[in-house]
């Protein structure tokens, strides 16, 4: 058994916050791991900024201002560069980053990676490529995101009704899909509905700051119920799990800021096909021609969501391709191979 100690200084939240709220990509991956090195019999020790101390799913929850141990057999900072030096006898120091790596190029990132010289964890090529190589480090490591169990066992099923789902940061392309729903897909597929989950409070902090402009796209899509267009809040995990289920395709422009993209690589696993742009991450979530299509322009994708809500066959076998191709790893599988960083 392993002392494994977690550290994040953004998003207030703990391991009971999924039962009542739903969470970011990040945040919803740094509990996911956490729990699954418990699981595995690690000690997990999590501070960051928790209302309280907490003991759930094996995991040692205590807010940051309490402290930090002086040793662990593996510590993970994550993203923030106050904390890439905390656990100053930690025997392997990992810096996990989930947003494209240009922001670690300040001052205030550089001095503690040089002192440091932390593993660097991407979770893909595409957010590896966004980090220069000469940027301190102590080895560049590429461990995707796990899927949540539920997600990774999905029915079999018929075709849905032409309900499109949308779920991801209004300001990642949700305008900009309002625009060629309403202009080309609706009048193409009348019956067509578009269901939005989306909204400021998954986002913590940002979500603050950026509210007012996720709120103007979000009043747009409101102003489009004629052409099928549904606003829902965002919804915890289990609930998603329902809608998602009863959607034909998720469609997603993408956006480069993208490194990973959760809602489209839980999605697929559940075998629900996806449209989106050649975008970030998203060709690494997408087999286009065989589980959704990549589009280069918005003709194509428009063509490529319009075919997916309308031919049923189209529809089976991008599902069924989905479910056999896109199950991803387990977050078990995931904290394995956190574990083979332990020096």
């Amino acid at each position: 058994m392993a002392l494994i100690v977690m550290a994040d200084d953004g998003v207030a939240f703990d391991g009971a916050t999924p039962e009542h709220k739903p969470l970011g990509g990040a945040e919803a991956a740094f509990l996911a791991l956490a729990e699954a090195l418990a699981a595995r019999g690690h000690r997990v020790l999590v501070r960051n900024n928790c209302p309280a101390p907490l003991l759930k799913n094996g995991v040692d929850w205590a807010p940051i201002g309490s402290g930090l141990p002086e040793t662990a057999d593996l510590y993970i900072a994550n993203r923030g560069y106050r904390l890439i030096a905390r656990v100053p006898k930690a025997r392997t120091r990992v810096f996990w980053l989930h947003t494209p790596g240009e922001y670690i190029l300040k001052p205030r990132y550089l001095w503690p990676l040089l002192r440091t010289r932390p593993i660097l964890v991407f979770s893909g090529a595409y957010h590896a490529s966004t980090v220069p190589v000469w940027v301190p480090n102590g080895g560049r490591v590429v461990i995707p995101y796990g899927i949540e169990a539920s997600y990774r066992d999905p029915p079999q099923r018929e075709p849905s009704p032409p309900i499109a789902i949308f779920t991801s940061n209004p300001l990642r392309g949700l305008d900009w899909l309002l625009g060629l729903w309403a202009g080309s897909i609706a009048p193409a597929v009348p019956a067509a509905k578009l269901h939005v989950y989306a909204g400021p409070e998954v986002y913590g902090a940002a979500g603050a700051r950026k509210g007012e402009a996720m709120r103007t796209v979000l009043a747009h899509a409101a102003t489009l119920e004629d052409k099928g267009v549904r606003c829902f809040a965002p919804v915890p995990k289990a609930e998603l799990r329902a809608r998602l289920l009863e959607s034909r395709v998720m469609l997603y422009r993408g956006d480069p800021g993208e490194t990973f993209c959760l809602a489209v690589a839980e999605a697929q696993a559940l075998g629900i096909p996806a449209v989106a742009m050649r975008l970030g991450s998203l060709p690494e979530r997408i087999v286009s021609g065989v589980t959704g299509t990549i589009a280069d322009d918005d003709a194509s994708f428009v063509a490529a969501s319009i075919a997916l809500l309308t031919d049923d066959a189209l529809w089976r076998r991008r599902h069924e391709a989905a479910i056999r191709d896109q199950r991803g790893l387990s977050w078990s599988e995931v904290a394995a191979r956190f574990e083979g960083l332990i020096a």
